[in-house]
């Protein structure tokens, strides 16, 4: 059980048979259902975890799995994707090559989208052979492949994809987080690991000494209390010993590692020195590295090596030299003093770096090492964070706070450190940490350059608050005071116009983002650049000023791309669907730096805008997935607002009603005036539908009130229905100021069919005037969203009706039902039907799918499954279907569920099975 055959010559697994079976039966499963599957094994250090997952491992390759296997480290544990990296890059065979894997670790912006090409590269070798991907103790995995750990398997469980992990005992850590990540959504196995048997110890025995086992060695062997490392420990000290001992104290000395201990009494001096220094390194540790922290040259060293090798503590594996097991390493580094250990592992992390290691392979030594007052290693840890920010923001946030606290006080690389931490902690949504620790830096009066940078880190903290009040108030304030650097001065500038964009005098932000913009390009600051253009495409949007929102909007993503989502949308305000379209096949090409949540926004916007309702919401359920995984939570209220609305559309209101009460949860934690807004206009529609319209009324005028922006992002498309809902609950104020307001945004946007058309549809509802309605069905002919074109259909024609015009009514009425019925509305759908003449007398179809079954798939699913019963990836359906993977991944979940089907393999022989449309 030990792992190799140096002190343990094994004679079958013994005591862990069933254990063995148990995997051998989920290996078969996963080969044979061609779906994904998880196993833990669980149990404490030296109890045979990497034994059994050797030998599992050993089944899975004869049975034809792909294998990687890896070995998570716990000096290494902070390594961006250090953990996966032995997974993937494992065999004769690797998922990934070493330069697709350097490019995947190499500083990306989105970790979403590296957990997507770990996700291809395993899909796809998944496609012809079932792959396991084993990691030997999770508990010390780093952030990013717990990260990784956390989304692969749930993302692959269509694929025929085994997870085996072993790890410490115990509820919490990286396992559980795993465990309950991946939830009922895959099988899952947890093996736990018990003390072995006196049976199976009495053969452990035997098998180690090749020779019967006598009452003597029975008794030594019960204070290893069944786990099979100490006792094979024992046992090779015993062997070693030879039988001229007399007393089982000779053999085993006491201790944590009772045999280990006594192993390396016996050494000499220098081999254990050696082994110590190795401890300090790690598990795994180069020969040259040891070397030198013995203070040796490397020759005079081989000797220690040899004798460590031969005396079974440690394994050459060419590249490294690396500890037979982790209770080796530690038995040898807790007997080094623990002031020596802090020397040791600083000294350690001076002769990496020296030796060409990356300042995140450095930085446990350097957490367990750097003192007060070392300015070398306050350095290196702000080049780590600056590494691993991109990736693992929340790591790089802990090493900055680390460097802050090794700063001496108001020391002036104090406030440059602070100033690189509110960075980090903002960019890990950490931001009242963030704000605390500016405000602690600011308290200390920092320089006035160094004033006005702090002022300016803290801006995008407190813009993520929606304390944009105080945003304002801050950027005066460094800006009056003044001294601060060319650059830091437009950036203050920029954030100060980007506060004022929520403010009522809209002309005075826009000249503050002008006069902004223009210091960012006379400084060449590109983050000033980026705020200034961010600043004003808000205002053009809270203005209503849709064409010049394209135009800041396209500018901010030439000069950074991770904007590209915001233009998309802008194109989608005036009308300009075909370019949207354009942008987000072009987006899927480049996925690397954009914000893929954000880029799930814009996708949504656009299946809904053109009357694709199950689309959206598949867009907006994965968005707010890939929310919940950063835990960033930007538009998941407006997210359950639309697809609340795109339920009663549908006529489901159940699921309506629970979007609006989780919309409502999501706007209690993040209540900024545009999420109570929205919440407010639902609650009115909701209201609306359930038969109370002064409720309604009341909403809609809440929503009225919480800012004069607000009209003009908010009910942009939807004020015909805010105009209806004002009519029915009698208050024709609130309908004549809905009606100016139409009018004043299609002013603004005369060249926007679809404004221009909801300002006549809304003027005719409240004057009902048939011809301003029938204007309005001329004006939106022209714009591309049928949902729109449908609700002022509807409108007409129940005024044609009023008015005796019965055949005009009919053919109005009918689009619009055609309309609905095609976009999936229908429940709109069935209310027009009723609104036809000799509807109400016959039953309407309700166009409701079934729940079960192929015809309870949507189109868009439909396409998913044939695609993949075809042979394509998930990424290859995206691209032919122009959508993210992470969408057809969604839809793939959803037919698997209705189909009742568990992988790719099952899915194909339905879909073969199938007649053909």
């Amino acid at each position: 059980m030990a792992g190799t055959g140096r002190s343990l010559s094994r004679r079958g697994l013994r005591g862990r048979e069933a254990e063995l079976e148990e995997l051998h039966t989920l290996i078969v499963s996963v080969a044979g259902t061609g779906s994904g599957a998880l196993a833990l094994i669980r149990g404490e250090a030296g109890i045979g975890k990497t034994t059994l997952l050797t030998e599992a491992v050993a089944r899975a390759e004869a049975a034809g799995f792909s294998v990687g296997v890896g070995k998570a480290d716990e000096l290494h544990h902070l390594v961006p994707l250090s953990s996966l990296a032995a997974c993937v890059l494992d065999g004769d065979r690797p998922l990934l090559s070493g330069d697709a894997f350097t490019d995947l670790a190499g500083g990306h912006d989105q970790r979403i989208w590296l957990v997507e090409r770990l996700a291809e590269a395993i899909e796809d070798r998944a496609g012809s052979v079932p792959v396991l991907i084993a990691l030997d103790d999770v508990q010390w995995a780093d952030p990013l492949s717990r990260f990784a750990l956390k989304q692969l398997p749930t993302r692959l469980r269509t694929s025929p994809v085994l997870w085996l992990l072993t790890g410490r005992r115990g509820v919490d850590g990286p396992a559980q987080e795993i465990l309950t990540a991946v939830g009922p959504q895959l099988p899952v196995r947890t093996v736990s690991l018990g003390p072995l048997s006196g049976t199976a110890i009495g053969q452990l025995a035997g098998d180690t000494l090749a020779a019967s086992v006598d009452e003597r060695v029975c008794g030594l062997l019960e204070g290893a209390g069944g786990n099979p490392f100490l006792a094979v420990e024992m046992l090779a000290g015993l062997r070693t010993a030879g039988t001229s001992a007399k007393t089982p104290d000779q053999l085993v000395p006491p201790g944590l590692v009772v045999g280990v201990r006594g192993r390396l009494r016996s050494l000499r001096p220098g081999t254990l020195r050696f082994l110590q220094m190795g401890a300090v390194l790690g598990r795994g540790f180069a020969f040259h590295d040891a070397a030198a922290l013995c203070g040796a040259p490397s020759v005079a060293s081989l000797a220690a090596l040899e004798e460590a090798v031969g005396a079974g503590l440690l394994d050459d594996e060419g590249d490294q030299l690396v500890f037979r097991h982790d209770l080796l390493r530690q038995a040898v580094y807790v007997d080094i003093p623990p002031s020596a250990r802090k020397a040791l592992h600083r000294e350690a992390a001076g002769r990496l770096v020296s030796a060409g290691h990356r300042p995140i392979d450095v930085v446990s030594h350097l957490l367990r090492g750097a003192q007060p007052g070392d300015e070398e290693a306050v350095t290196l840890l702000r080049r780590a964070a600056d590494d691993v920010l991109p990736v693992t923001p929340g790591l790089a946030a802990d090493l900055m706070t680390r460097a802050l606290e090794l700063v001496p006080t108001a020391r002036p690389s104090w406030f440059a450190v602070g100033e690189q931490a509110v960075v980090c902690l903002t960019r890990a949504g950490r931001n009242r940490e963030a704000l605390a620790t500016g405000d602690r830096l600011l308290s200390y009066r920092p320089p006035v350059e160094m004033f006005g940078r702090l002022q300016a880190a803290l801006g995008g903290t407190l813009w993520n608050m929606d304390l944009t009040e105080e945003l304002r108030r801050r950027t005066e304030a460094a800006l009056a005071v003044g001294g601060a650097a060319p650059e830091v001065g437009a950036r203050l500038a920029a954030l100060r116009a980007l506060a004022l964009s929520r403010g009522h005098d809209l002309a005075a932000a826009r000249a503050a983002g002008e006069e902004a913009l223009r210091a960012a390009v006379a400084t060449g600051d590109r983050q000033a650049h980026v705020q200034a253009l961010s600043a004003l495409g808000e205002i053009a949007l809270n203005a209503g000023e849709t064409a010049l929102a394209l135009d800041r909007f396209t500018a901010l993503s030439a000069v950074d791309p991770s904007f590209f989502p915001e233009e998309i949308v802008a194109c989608q305000h005036v009308d300009d669907f075909e370019t949207g379209e354009r942008l987000l096949a072009k987006a899927a090409e480049n996925t690397g730096g954009l914000r893929e949540a954000m880029l799930l926004w814009a996708q949504g916007q656009q299946h809904l805008g053109l009357g694709r309702l199950d689309d959206a919401d598949a867009d907006f359920v994965t968005m707010e997935r890939l929310e919940d995984d950063v835990r960033v939570s930007v538009q998941q209220v407006n997210a359950r607002v639309i697809r609340s609305r795109i339920a009663l559309l549908r006529g489901d209101r159940e699921a309506a009603r629970r979007h609006l009460a989780a919309a409502r949860e999501m706007r209690a934690a993040k209540p900024n005036p545009g999420n109570t807004a929205a919440v407010r206009f639902l609650e009115a529609v909701h209201a609306d539908a359930d038969g109370e319209p002064r409720q309604a009324v009341e909403r809609i005028h809440q929503v009225q009130e919480e800012g004069p922006f607000l009209r003009w992002r908010l009910l942009r498309t939807w004020v015909g229905g805010a105009v209806r809902i004002a009519l029915r609950g009698g208050d024709r104020r609130l309908a004549e100021d809905l009606a100016a307001q139409a009018e004043d945004h299609a002013g603004r946007n005369p060249s926007v069919p679809t404004a221009t058309g909801v300002a006549a549809w809304a003027r005719g509802l409240v004057t009902n005037d048939v011809v301003l309605l029938e204007r309005a069905v001329t004006l939106l002919a022209k714009s591309p969203r049928p949902l729109v074109r449908a609700s002022a259909h509807t409108d007409l024609g129940r005024a044609l009706l009023a008015a005796g015009r019965r055949a005009e009514a009919v053919a109005a009425l009918t689009v619009a039902r055609a309309a609905f019925t095609a976009s999936g509305a229908h429940a709109a759908a069935a209310q027009v039907q009723r609104d036809l003449p000799g509807g109400g007398h016959r039953r309407a179809a309700s166009g409701r799918r079934p729940v079960e079954g192929w015809a309870a798939l949507t189109a868009s699913e439909r396409k998913v499954a044939r695609l993949v019963a075809e042979g394509h990836t998930n990424r290859t359906a995206a691209e032919l279907l122009v959508v993210s993977p992470h969408t057809v991944n969604t839809h793939l979940t959803s037919a698997f569920r209705k189909l009742a089907v568990n992988s790719r393999v099952q899915l194909a022989n339905l879909v073969r099975s199938l007649p053909d449309d």
